[in-house]
């Protein structure tokens, strides 16, 4: 299936981590459906795929643009929930471009037990292996879109009677080529593998797996989390975000302190929050959600035609485990040149940098010690609190208590009297979401003196809190982030970024 012939293309590299985890489940013996599915993600001919089992380095490529494959400008019914400008602007104004606004490049060893991910900050001025539509150098998100306006020029030229998508298709794999060679040329490293995606496909993703937690540090430096560039409105601490401000998260930049590089770190621990809930909520074990994942994957992310992503998944099931780690290329300073805003670097120390951590296994992996597992994440749990005791109010008290411990608030009632309090628990068709309730409730429970139980009445996901007599409002522990110093570190084990 060829690129031209999809709809619309996604945001982020991320969506094929998304697609990778999901295909551990289907490595395993996963129905003929869904296999066939995965065969149908990819299309593109840019390069010469390397092998798909053993060591392999994958350039994930996230494009800020605002059309579909085809050249076509995303309606604007999709574009006012990506914030991202007008129709208008983006048909005759030049807004979005095809900027390669993240770049992660990603180390595989054979037998996938652990990789490692280093982020190109977009700003990166660099030379470019070959002039890429008549320009030597520029910031290395430019080479993908001059590459594509150069060929599509020439095509055009050549093919007068060409349709647009046929136009687009040869763009857009020019533009990939030229990325992969910028990247290869920085670093000193050969790239077997691509993923593609940008905007749209990015936020569609996002809604398959119901938003992603992500963790703000507190800081008064950065104390206004508004940005109107991105279409963020968010808060310090522990949060779940939907679809829309998933998006907006990973995009924001104008405000925070370091700019670009604190946006890369963004990018890095949305990876994080995908691969922690795709461990701890079901998702692999939900046929109908990995169904869903696949399809809105096969739609929207491109890789290269060679790349057999069912045998590459056979040895991806060590990095669920919490076995990627990231690392940020490093500049030298800032500058202006050529009347832009642009990060320095030194493509030596880029490339020493990149060997070192390529060829040196990170420490827990290398004495095969393993992450601590993250305490199950709160906002994915509702509590509902009915008072059988003689206390006016007290089922709302508790319930205020519960939702500032970072749990959903659902209801707060009354029911029959009781003498003693109780917290039960829903259970579902998926034993990972049941474990992340019962986790929860075990919490609330512990804060009130009781134990947690199962109950077949209460909806899946929710926790019912009944109180008795005695009852008073609990002191329920908050999701606070581990500290060092007076840096946050990790919450729910997701990183805390600024």
């Amino acid at each position: 299936m060829s690129p031209a012939s999809r709809d619309l293309p996604s945001k982020v590299g991320y969506a094929l981590t998304c697609v990778v985890a999901s295909l551990i489940l289907l490595a395993s013996g996963a129905s003929y459906y869904l296999v066939s599915k995965v065969s149908q993600i990819g299309g593109s001919h840019a390069i010469v795929s390397g092998p798909s089992i053993g060591t392999q380095n994958i350039l994930l490529m996230g494009l800020e643009s605002r059309t579909d494959w085809n050249g076509n400008v995303l309606p604007w019914s999709i574009l006012k929930h990506l914030h991202a400008g007008s129709y208008n602007g983006v048909k005759y104004q030049g807004v979005g471009g095809q900027a390669t606004n993240t770049l992660i490049l990603i180390h595989i060893p054979a037998g996938g037990k652990w990789a490692v991910g280093v982020s190109i900050p977009r700003d990166d001025w660099v030379q470019f292996p070959t002039p890429y539509d008549g320009q030597s150098s520029g910031k290395i998100d430019q080479a993908y879109g001059l590459a594509l306006a150069a060929a599509e020029a020439a095509y055009r030229t050549a093919h007068p009677n060409a349709g647009q998508d046929q136009v687009a298709l040869v763009g857009n794999e020019a533009g990939q080529r030229a990325a992969i060679d910028t990247v290869e040329a920085l670093t000193g490293v050969h790239i077997d593998h691509f993923a593609v995606v940008n905007l749209v496909g990015f936020y569609e993703l996002a809604k398959v797996l119901g938003g992603v937690y992500v963790c703000i540090k507190n800081s008064d430096t950065y104390a206004e989390m508004h940005d109107p560039y991105a279409g963020t409105n968010l808060r310090h601490g522990y949060q779940h975000l939907d679809a829309s401000q998933a998006l907006a998260f990973v995009r924001e930049r104008h405000n925070l302190p370091n700019g670009d590089i604190d946006r890369t770190k963004r990018q890095q621990a949305f990876i994080d929050s995908v691969l922690h809930q795709l461990r701890t909520e079901g998702i692999l074990s939900d046929l109908s959600k990995l169904s869903a994942l696949l399809a809105v994957a096969k739609r929207y992310v491109i890789t290269d035609a060679g790349w057999n992503l069912l045998d590459f998944a056979t040895q991806m099931k060590g990095l669920t485990g919490g076995h990627l780690h990231f690392k940020t290329a490093p500049i030298t300073g800032y500058a202006q040149i050529d009347g832009q805003d642009a990060n320095v670097i030194n493509p030596a120390q880029i490339k020493a940098f990149v060997h070192h951590l390529f060829t040196t296994p990170p420490p827990g992996a290398r004495h095969g010690h393993h992450r601590a597992a993250p305490a199950a994440p709160r906002g994915g749990t509702t509590v509902d609190v009915r008072n059988g005791g003689t206390t006016p109010g007290l089922a709302a008290r508790v319930l205020a208590a519960a939702a500032k411990a970072g749990f959903r608030a659902g209801t707060a009632g009354n029911t029959s009297a009781r003498t003693t309090t109780a917290v039960e628990y829903g259970t579902g068709p998926s034993a990972a979401a049941t474990a992340v309730t019962a986790a929860n409730a075990a919490i609330i429970a512990k804060a009130l003196g009781v134990s947690a139980t199962a109950s077949r009445s209460v909806a899946a996901g929710h926790v019912l809190v009944l109180l008795g007599a005695s009852a008073t409002v609990p002191s329920i522990p908050p999701p606070h982030p581990r500290r060092g110093g007076a840096k946050v570190v990790m919450s729910h084990g997701i990183p805390c970024v600024a």
